[in-house]
């Protein structure tokens, strides 16, 4: 079977790489029924369906025309646009044999009688590790019958361009035609408890507690903040519930609509102590076998639990340093108006303004505190805008804390009556580490504020740069206290641009590329003026350049890209296409004057491609020199053995790309779940292995930095990279700070001669 052209697959049939025709929820649903874990069966109707529907009807077209220069920041356009879109894929015809075969799993996963389904939205970029599309599409709960089914997938195309999802498409860069739409059906849970549970707490980022919420009826008011739920604490270790929150709840969602909760259980405990744990054991055992912290909906029907999402969490370490280091002057006797749960940390004062409906997040300008019911992705663009938020219901899992946790924007949720009790314009301070508002403008300590201000000007010898691929996030990020761009990465703008090179070479139009491209590249080293940027050449592998427009044309198909055509590879094979990315980048040095701008070569596997890939560079007139520098990416086993080989072949630094560099050390496909827990960047191989590098290199008096993951996660490498001499670390953007505090410290010890 190919799963690539097959309509629809049974859960059982899918793994969670399948993404591209399954979606993310599709595919992690499948990945978890194999895995053994209790998930309510069902089947995928394919995003490979969608793409078909997509290009059978003038729908493409009609896109299109709705969102060329649309302004994405205007809420009532953005609306607009986005009702006649759904609209106009509600209108159109899905044949009679697609109908036919929705009907003929349904009826296969029913039995004899119908019975009631969830019909899920699943996004084919969706709960990726860097970015959470979960809520910006539909689920329609408890549908029955064939007819209803059917009619409720094409609901679930159609929200693919609800307003939301437009505007985070956009807003994290994606392709509207790039990004598909798969349809899980699954058996309806009725559940008697629900909720979400963290395999880490969201709030603290500490991976040693797992945080659950429940709350009485379907899960659906506590994913959306309608509800506020009860909240535990379990420490992983001892399994023992360190926390309990157990809140009022007057209202359910049930089979037959919202009822209201009996007086008797409104202030009762929603989940049992024994059921707590049991469902803890589940969720730690999902985090085992994804390898990374997860989100997860659950629900109980009678006493058995079961799982009906699992996503990885996209919030650690996304709030910044000088927020959550703020404190209230408590000598100002600052009076208390409202307390909730504390869903982002940090402290942050400003107007109010209340929104009672998505309609009006226009109110929303910079540096407000946006006051509401509950948010949902609607609420997005305002989010962005808001300096603090608070909201009436919902818990620290819902979408209002989940997503000021992302935007490390200080945030109480469940506050109660904050849409009554606060006014418009009332100038408030909202405290997201205690859950408290205050009255008035809380002057933030003075102490801390010197604090603050002095990390942010800590110096060390060793460099610390940051890892950035999206061009509006360049001026923000070159203000910070950072020495620099240590991997730029090609790919984010080449996604943007939306075309495979090679048609616009095929179609005459090369100079349209190369001029987009230039103008992504001038955006980082004009914002970072003297500091060095380092552009990684393309790294795109096969599967990836064929999602591009025009990509199938251009792209074979291969049984493993990782390994595959890419890299070095690709540029001695395709020259011409590389010699575009250099044409870009030598306007942005030499006609538009940003000499900070140098080049690195991914994925080199031999010495002699290295010899190659230079003679390309320098014909199109670009050679190094004191002004212009040539790295190499140090990412493959061949590139630690013969290291000094190629460093002689005339290169002026390497960067160590730890994600790549582990996989192929180790043998592990980081990817495959079933041999995840081998990978570690602190295995004794991979550790022989950087320090190989960074004294090689110091040795040979070339420059040595190190831009995967490793870093951003695990502070005693940073240490034992100082010790052993590497010249800069190149991290996320999160960790910033936190990883300049790190290397000032390993600096110190080194000097007072103590071990790192």
């Amino acid at each position: 079977m190919n799963k690539h052209t097959a309509f629809a697959l049974w859960f059982k049939e899918i793994s969670k790489n399948d993404i591209p025709i399954a979606g993310g929820k599709g595919a992690n649903l499948g990945e978890m029924t194999t895995a053994g874990i209790p998930v309510p069966n069902g089947f995928v109707v394919t995003s490979t369906v969608y793409f078909e529907f997509l290009e059978k009807t003038s729908l493409k077209h009609k896109i299109l025309t709705e969102l060329s220069g649309l302004d994405y920041s205007n809420s009532e356009k953005l609306f607009e646009a986005s009702k006649r879109i759904k609209t106009a894929i509600m209108e159109a015809e899905m044949s009679e044999d697609l109908k036919s075969f929705i009907k003929d799993y349904y009826h296969e996963l029913s039995g004899e009688e119908d019975k009631l389904v969830a019909v899920r939205s699943s996004a084919t970029a969706e709960d990726l590790p860097d970015a959470s599309f979960a809520g910006q599409q539909e689920t329609y709960l408890n549908i029955k019958g064939w007819q209803n089914v059917v009619k409720n997938v094409q609901k679930c195309w159609a929200s693919l361009f609800e307003s939301r999802a437009i505007f985070y498409r956009n807003d994290r860069g994606f392709s509207h035609f790039k990004v598909g739409i798969a349809v899980p059906i699954q058996l309806m849970v009725q559940s008697d408890v629900s909720g979400i549970m963290f395999t880490v707490n969201p709030l603290t980022n500490n991976r040693e507690e797992i945080s659950i919420e429940a709350a009485w009826g379907l899960g659906q008011p506590v994913v959306s903040g309608e509800v506020t739920p009860d909240q535990y604490i379990v420490d992983k270790k001892s399994g023992k519930i360190t926390y309990k929150h157990i809140s009022q709840q007057t209202w359910q969602m049930t089979l037959i609509g919202n009822v209201n909760v009996s007086r008797d259980y409104q202030g009762v405990q929603k989940l049992s102590d024994y059921k707590i744990k049991e469902l803890a054991d589940i969720g730690m055992l999902i985090e085992k076998h994804y390898a990374r912290p997860q989100d997860i909906e659950w629900g109980m029907e009678g006493r058995t639990l079961y799982i009906v999402q699992s996503r990885p969490v996209t919030t650690l370490n996304q709030t910044n340093v000088s927020e959550t280091e703020s404190s209230i002057d408590t000598s100002k006797n600052a009076k208390v108006l409202l307390e909730g749960l504390s869903a982002s940390p940090g402290i942050a004062s400003g107007p109010v303004r209340i929104v009672k409906s998505p309609k009006e997040i226009g109110i929303v300008q910079q540096g407000d505190v946006l006051v509401a019911e509950m948010t949902n992705p609607d609420y997005v663009p305002a989010m962005r805008k808001a300096r603090a938020i608070v909201t009436d219901s919902g818990g620290k899992t819902s979408h209002a804390a989940i997503v000021s946790r992302e935007l490390g924007v200080p945030a109480v949720v469940g506050c109660g009556s904050a849409t009554k009790v606060l006014a418009h314009d009332q100038v408030i301070t909202v405290d997201g580490t205690n859950g408290k508002i205050y009255e008035g403008n809380i002057v933030i300590s003075h102490e801390v504020k010197a604090m603050a201000k002095s990390l942010s000007q800590i110096k060390t010898a060793t460099k610390v740069y940051v890892n950035l691929a999206e061009p509006e996030l360049a001026v923000d990020m070159a203000k910070r206290n950072v020495d620099g761009v240590g991997l730029l990465r090609a790919e984010f703008m080449i996604a943007n641009i939306g075309t495979h090179p090679r048609k616009f070479i095929k179609e005459g139009k090369s100079r349209e590329f190369v001029a987009k491209l230039a103008e992504g590249m001038e955006k980082f080293a004009a914002a970072f003026g003297e500091r060095p940027v380092v552009y990684r050449a393309t790294d795109f592998k096969t599967n990836e350049y064929r999602t591009l427009k025009g990509g199938e044309e251009f792209e074979g198909e291969e049984a493993n890209p990782m390994l595959g055509f890419r890299g070095a590879s690709r540029y001695i094979a395709d020259a011409e296409v590389f010699k575009l990315e250099l044409e870009a980048l030598k306007i942005v040095r030499n006609k538009r004057g940003h000499k900070n701008l140098h080049l690195m070569i991914p994925f080199t596997r031999t010495v002699e491609q290295l010899r190659e890939v230079k003679s390309i560079v320098a014909t199109q007139g670009l050679r190094r020199s004191g002004l212009f520098k040539l790295w190499m990416m140090v990412e493959i086993p061949s590139n630690v053995i013969l290291l000094e080989e190629f460093i002689k072949e005339g290169i002026d630094g390497v960067s160590i790309g730890t994600n790549d560099l582990t996989m192929l050390i180790l043998g592990v496909d980081r990817d495959n779940a079933k041999v995840a827990g081998v990978y570690s960047e602190l295995d004794p191989a991979v550790l022989w292995a950087l320090e190989k590098i960074v004294t090689t290199c110091k040795k040979a008096r070339i420059t040595c930095s190190v831009c995967g993951q490793a870093p951003s996660e695990y502070p005693e490498l940073v240490e034992k990279l100082v010790h052993w001499g590497i010249t800069s670390v190149s991290v996320s953007p999160d960790v910033l700070e936190k990883t300049r505090q790190i290397v000032y410290a390993s600096e110190h010890k080194l000097l007072a001669g103590k071990k790192a």
